[in-house]
């Protein structure tokens, strides 16, 4: 019969003699180790992202990350300033996978020149859709938000840069807020996270 002694029944001296031989090996016993505090989860955190580059459409692939986020369970929200066209505006807006709220202005064209005064029909549709990232940005009520061409419509005049720069500096912790397009203006970029420019055009 084999019998095995746990440490609790071997003797000091023992202990002491097994000290002294691993002393004498050049051996160190191991540190008794401090508990550790149990794992506290994380509260989430967004980024403002930019990407930026010098001419127009080139950010395809940040759209389809968004619709990726959207079929995983995110709520995502994609507005696009100066793509029109389709005449949607925030009345007739497109969900997608149940969780992407698509918008673009009530307008029947893309826009590409200065806006005109400050009442005109055009103007006016563009900034019904900053009203709506207005809300989503106070309300905190999306994980993801795209705002494509927005640099570009404070350039051309349709969006006042100092609001913008003061609601995304104010935009929830828990938001990321993706901004694509050419002209980023620098008080914007200064509230970047991360910023990607391609340099390589067509």
């Amino acid at each position: 019969m084999t019998a095995s002694l746990s440490p609790s029944h071997r003797s000091r001296q023992q202990s002491t003699a097994d000290h002294r031989s691993l002393n004498r090996a050049g051996l160190h016993s191991l540190p008794s180790l401090e508990p550790q505090q149990p794992l506290h989860l994380v509260v989430p955190e967004g980024q403002l992202q930019v990407h930026t580059a010098p001419y127009r459409g080139s950010f395809g692939t940040v759209l389809s990350q968004a619709l990726r986020a959207a079929g995983l369970g995110s709520r995502v929200a994609v507005m696009q300033f100066l793509k029109g066209g389709v005449a949607q505006g925030p009345e007739a807006a497109i969900t997608l996978c149940d969780r992407m709220v698509w918008m673009r202005p009530a307008v029947m064209g893309c826009l590409s020149e200065p806006a005109g005064p400050s009442e005109s029909p055009t103007v006016i549709a563009v900034q019904e859709v900053w009203k709506v990232c207005r809300r989503h940005l106070a309300s905190a009520d999306l994980d993801q938000l795209v705002l494509d061409e927005l640099g570009l419509a404070i350039a051309l005049g349709y969006l006042d840069e100092a609001e913008v720069r003061d609601s995304l500096d104010a935009r929830p912790g828990s938001m990321d807020v993706i901004i694509t397009g050419p002209s980023i203006p620098e008080s914007v970029m200064g509230l970047a996270d991360q910023v990607t420019e391609l340099r390589r055009g067509f």
